[in-house]
């Protein structure tokens, strides 16, 4: 998958999540069952993790593989270590 695949993918799957989130709130203001909505809310959560997995390594593939090629890859793993810390929290 290239670059833009990869961008275009992410950009469907949080598309599809906002779709999600608004049927979330419908269901909330409807008085749906609460595992209904919690289920609801889970998948919208794997559409934004997946959007996460092509995004990262979107940016390995590119940014980091060039910062290493150029022997400059501290930033670029400093960067990857603060988010996978904040995706791990």
């Amino acid at each position: 998958m290239n670059m833009n695949e990869e961008k275009e993918k992410a950009m469907q799957l949080l598309k599809t999540a906002r779709g999600q989130i608004d049927g979330v709130i419908k269901m909330i203001e409807d008085g749906r069952y609460c595992m209904d909505i919690s289920n609801q809310i889970a998948a919208t959560q794997g559409l934004v993790k997946k959007a996460q997995v092509l995004i990262l390594k979107q940016h390995i593939a590119n940014c980091v593989t060039a910062a290493v090629a150029a022997d400059d890859s501290a930033q670029k793993m400093d960067e990857i270590t603060k988010i996978l810390e904040k995706i791990i929290k």
